[in-house]
């Protein structure tokens, strides 16, 4: 189980997370919600070590989790929200240079993996193709896959769906669950509706920087008025 502790972080003297705290299980998704500017991604950079708390506290299995070595243990990895590939290389070179750079697994053994990871995202015959020739479903599959390599358990998906054709939400929410079914911990922030209709998990409302509500989103739909606001989005 993750848990995070009265995580604050301010910015330019802006309050952003403020005594923010939560639990999560090993198998769950963890959906975040609220408008933008709410904390959802800061949060997200937090726990990836992209950004530093200025204060809470981090246990995984009732371990503490430094994050600041994330880099080097890899038990959180990241999808952003637009990718951020090597857009020069080819797919297969996206997922073994991170492999080879920072696990320092051999050249033969990280291209076994990415070919299994490509094959999983029937990207196997874009092994040798750019990135920048990719589509959008193409790239984020792919981003996917690249986080994976690195076995984290625990995955944040920063709007995944903002940078893709709508159509494609039935297929990023088909990949989040199977990312939970293996029994890692998924965090997520996002906006779409669609997105949010077909998954399920644990819902939690983020307002000035602190959850407001939370709860199970079959509990938020069929008790609307336990959870009012929750509730709001199915109406």
């Amino acid at each position: 189980m993750l848990k995070v502790k009265n995580l604050s972080k301010t910015i330019q003297k802006k309050s952003i997370l403020k005594n923010l705290s939560f639990e999560i299980d090993h198998g769950s998704i963890g959906i975040f919600l609220g408008g933008s500017g709410a904390g959802k991604s800061t949060l997200l950079r937090i726990l990836n070590n992209l950004d530093t708390a200025d204060s809470g506290a981090f246990t995984l299995d009732g371990v503490t989790l430094n994050l600041a070595s994330i880099n080097s243990t890899h038990t959180i990895g990241m999808v952003f929200q637009h990718f951020n590939l090597f857009e020069h290389l080819t797919s297969e070179e996206n997922i073994t240079l991170p492999l080879i750079k920072c696990k320092g697994v051999s050249k033969g053994e990280a291209e076994m993996i990415a070919h299994g990871l490509l094959e999983r995202y029937s990207l196997l015959d874009k092994a040798k193709i750019n990135v920048s020739n990719l589509s959008g479903g193409q790239k984020q599959r792919l981003a996917i896959a690249r986080t994976l390599a690195l076995d984290p358990k625990i995955i944040c998906l920063d709007e995944p769906t903002s940078a893709l054709d709508p159509r494609l939400t039935n297929q990023v929410a088909k990949f989040i669950t199977e990312l939970s079914e293996e029994n890692r911990i998924v965090l997520l922030t996002t906006h779409d509706m669609k997105l949010l209709e077909q998954l399920n998990g644990q819902l939690f409302l983020i307002e000035e920087g602190t959850i407001v509500e939370s709860g199970q989103k079959s509990d938020c739909i069929s008790n609307p008025s336990t959870y009012p606001k929750l509730a709001s989005y199915f109406m």
